[in-house]
This record gives structure tokens, sequence and C-alpha cells, in this order.
């Protein structure tokens, strides 16, 4: 196990590296510099070059990179052009919005899906599966932009049940912060709870046809034992696999999110970011999110061979 750690973390310094490499020469390509938002009226070309050379933007882009790179390492991802507020603490400020909304949705997530998985998969092709089928399927096919609005026009402008906008912190009102961020959540959730119903069904057919299950049952274990104690723990591998990925997938979703909420994440803060080309907060906000992907998956792989030893062997 030791080696098999030990090849994936080299592998996630490798990534770690192409990661800030190809943040910081996307971030580059984008049109326009931030000097137009900081001099307004006093855009010249002459204030145009003093304000490059003092943000050091005149420099080879391989020097950029190196300065940046190396401020990096050592936890200072450098300071906003336009509000002077550091990066670290606009990340530190937003993250947990983003947190929570993870959070919430995937507890969302798994009280639908699993239980919903473990009823139908006893009776494949019944009417309740055919519909809980048929309606993940849908689900699908419905991104966080397109559900939110629809969340929105019912429960928020409609029915009055819901804010459509607005953020209070956890630590002030927990009542309050929760009801705001439950159409949030929900936005991005709809995929999710596709994925793991579809995922884990399908795996529990297949469980539930093996000579364990059958001696289990032989041995007069009752109906909701064996789905629990026995066919559950084997048919959740690819679940846990699909939490992973989608997890990390899930944070470029709340950046959709948050825009349409107006909720004070990170991914608000990107956005406002990439509009204004303020550069250190936009490759400080993508390397953070993109070395916090990489983490989780290393987490995942270290979960994987505790659940299923043999990952180690393969």
């Amino acid at each position: 196990m030791a080696k098999y750690l030990l090849r994936r973390f080299l592998q996630l310094i490798v990534v770690t590296f192409v990661i800030s490499v190809l943040t910081f020469l996307l971030v580059h390509l984008l049109p326009g510099d931030p000097t137009e938002q900081l001099l307004g009226a006093n855009d010249t070309a002459a204030n145009r070059a003093i304000l490059l050379k003092q943000l050091g933007l005149n420099l080879p882009i391989w020097h950029q990179y190196l300065i940046w790179l190396n401020a990096a390492f050592h936890g200072n991802l450098g300071t906003s052009y336009l509000d002077h507020e550091s990066v670290a603490h606009i990340i530190i400020t937003g993250f947990p919005v983003d947190l929570e909304l993870i959070i919430i949705s995937q507890v969302i997530a798994f009280a639908v899906a699993i239980p919903l998985a473990l009823v139908t998969s006893r009776k494949p092709n019944r009417p309740l599966d055919n519909i809980s089928t048929t309606g993940t399927f849908g689900l699908l096919a419905l991104p966080p932009f397109v559900v939110a609005p629809i969340l929105v026009a019912v429960f928020a402008v409609g029915l009055g049940w819901f804010p459509a906008t607005g953020y209070t912190p956890f630590t002030q009102s927990p009542a309050t912060n929760i009801h705001e961020m439950i159409l949030p959540s929900v936005a991005i959730t709809a995929g999710s709870i596709a994925v793991y119903y579809r995922l884990l069904r399908s795996d529990l057919i297949s469980t539930l046809q093996q000579d364990f299950i059958t001696m289990a049952r032989s041995k007069g274990l009752s109906t909701r034992r064996i789905m629990w104690r026995h066919a559950f723990r084997p048919s959740s591998f690819s679940l846990l696999a699909a939490a992973g990925i989608n997890i990390g997938a899930l944070i470029a979703g709340t950046f959709v999110v948050e825009l349409l909420f107006v909720l004070p994440g990170i991914g608000y803060a990107l956005v406002q970011a990439v509009e204004q080309r303020d550069y250190l907060v936009v490759q400080g906000i993508a390397l953070v999110v993109a070395v916090a992907y990489v983490i989780l998956q290393f987490v995942v792989d270290f979960v994987f061979t505790i659940v299923d030893p043999r990952v180690v062997r393969e």
C-alpha cells in the first residue's frame, strides 16, 4: 500500500505542476490587461507602459511565471490589482460558501439516491423502477444553469418559500443560512442524484445475483439486513468513485450557481476577476481549485485502498 500511495503522491506533484503552468498561460491568453480598469480616464500609452512595469507585466511570460510560482510556493498568491485585497483572503472568505453548497448538495443526493436504489434494485423493471430510471435519466439532461431559473421561478417567485438571492453566514444565523442555501444546493444536485442512483442500482442488481446473497437468504436473514449489511458495501465502489469525481466537478457547478443566486463564493469572485482582467485573482483561484480537485482524487484513491485492498494489487 505504501508504494502505491507514494506513486500516487508523486503523480499528484507532477499534475499540480502542469496545472500551475496551464493556469498561468491560459490566464495570460485573455484579451486585454488590467491597466484599462486601473487607469480609467488616464488610460494613455505612456501611463499604461508605466503601470505595466510597476505590475511586472512587461517581463517575459516565463519570468512572470517563475516569480508567481515562487510566491505561490511560499503561500503568497498575490494581491488584487483593483481592490488591493490579498488573493488568499478572497479565497478563504469565499471558500465556506462553496464548501457548504457541495456538502448540502451531496447530502441531498445521497439521501435520495441510496434509498431509492436499494428499493428499486430488489424488484427491477417494475413500475417504481421504471419511473425512477426515466426520471433520473431526465435529470441528467438538466444542467445547473437550467435548473436554477426553474427553481427560482417556482419556489422563490411563485410560491415564495425560499429567497431568490442573498446569503447569511452560518455563524450568524444557522436557520437563515440553511434556508437560503436550499435552492442553490438543489440546483447543482440534480445530476448527482441521477448518477449515484443509476450506478448503485446497476451494481446492486448484479450483487443480488451473487452466491453469497443466496446463502444469506437461505439463513433466513431479513431483506433489510441483506441489503444494508451484505449487498450495499460491495456495490458501493462505483458510487465512491463517482462521488470523488463528481465532487470535484461540482466546484465548477457552484461557480454558475453562485453567479445566478449572487452568493459570495470563490466562483462569484472568479467571474468578477475575469471580467476585470484581475490576473492574480484568476490565477490564484484557478490554481487552488485545481489543486483541491487533484488532492481530492488522491484522498479518494486512499479510501479505495481501505474499502477494497484489491486496488493496490491492480
